[in-house]
């Protein structure tokens, strides 16, 4: 949405907070009602608000169950007009992007973009209201969520969200959209995108899913996303390059320097130094050690004297050197022996 239409659906939110409230008569049930749900302060639990007002936290719940009822009633009778212009815009945006969402994005989608807590606050209040609208109540496994109440309630959409989850644990690595969408009953990718991204135990990178605890799609420190940009770029990359793709990457937090990607490179084992700060990963075949290793390591496999040509070939298939590097280490190495015209063995064989 363009600022004007944010600022109105801002505006119209406020006053469809003002209308819900002026539809509850006694002002202890206002002060219930608007703490509870944080409309104009912090959100508070019913022990701060039976302690404010000298009731019990049961009687505070119960409260609060009574007053929702009624004004669910009130809601479904079109006494609240107000609240109409707001359900309407929000079915339109979740209609266009997977039928839910979860109330952050959909909050930064429609008002300000920074997706603030009272702007989410209403958001979650309307939706509590609305007989259109279904809230998925956050526990440890979901987002708050706002859906469509047309295509299911509570229950169903958390049972969809769990088939995602379920359909990756079951892969067990990372799978794009459309690929997990081929393994789903959805009637479009963004539905599937929409459902997992409800799922605090899913995350994902640019259109690859996978559970949050894997760094492949949710990496949490500087060696977990040199290790995604590699994989990415499926070859070896200068440590500079590295530190520029992770700048120019979606990842939070990606403001890092050049010298600590080096640090963290020479660290890991999972990174192999290949050539001068050349590095790739480890799973891609790379021998690790210097120059001299991985010759001593090709003439070890070949089981005979090799033609320098010959090994400067192996060699150059594990590691990015130059081959007068190659060369100058059969000469100049006690550990080599050349036994005929420009052909070598291990000198202690």
């Amino acid at each position: 949405m363009d600022d004007q239409a944010q600022t109105d659906m801002a505006s119209s939110l406020k006053t469809a907070v003002s209308e819900i409230l002026s539809v509850i008569n006694q002002e202890r049930e206002r002060e219930i009602i608007t703490r509870r749900f944080g409309l104009f302060d912090r959100r508070e639990t019913l022990e701060q608000i039976g302690e404010l007002l000298g009731i019990t936290r049961e009687r505070v719940r119960q409260l609060e169950k009574a007053i929702l009822t009624r004004l669910k009633t009130s809601a479904e009778a079109g006494k609240i007009p107000a609240l109409h212009d707001v359900e309407r815009t929000l079915i339109r945006d979740l209609s266009a992007n997977g039928r839910i969402g979860r109330i952050t994005e959909v909050t930064n989608r429609l008002v300000d973009g920074q997706g603030t807590p009272h702007s989410r606050s209403h958001i979650a209040f309307v939706g509590e209201l609305s007989p259109r609208l279904v809230i998925i109540t956050e526990n440890d496994n979901y987002h708050h969520a706002i859906a469509i109440a047309e295509h299911g309630d509570e229950k169903s959409y958390r049972g969809r969200i769990d088939d995602v989850v379920k359909t990756i644990k079951k892969h067990a690595q990372p799978l794009s959209l459309t690929d997990l969408d081929a393994q789903l009953n959805h009637e479009h990718p963004s539905h599937v995108a929409a459902h997992a991204s409800a799922s605090k135990l899913l995350a994902h990178l640019d259109d690859t899913w996978g559970l949050a605890k894997w760094p492949t799609v949710n990496p949490k420190n500087i060696r977990d996303k040199i290790y995604v940009i590699l994989a990415a770029n499926g070859k070896p990359m200068h440590f500079s390059d590295i530190a520029s793709a992770i700048k120019d990457s979606d990842f939070k937090r990606k403001d890092v320097t050049t010298q600590a990607i080096h640090n963290e490179l020479i660290k890991d084992k999972r990174f192999v130094l290949i050539g001068r700060g050349i590095y790739a990963l480890d799973s891609w075949g790379f021998a690790k050690g210097t120059v001299s290793d991985i010759i001593v390591d090709v003439l070890k496999q070949a089981g005979q004297p090799l033609h320098r040509d010959e090994i400067v070939k192996r060699v150059l298939e594990s590691r990015q050197v130059k081959e007068t590097t190659i060369l100058l280490n059969l000469q100049s190495k006690p550990e080599f022996k050349r036994v005929a015209k420009a052909t070598y063995e291990l000198a202690n064989k």
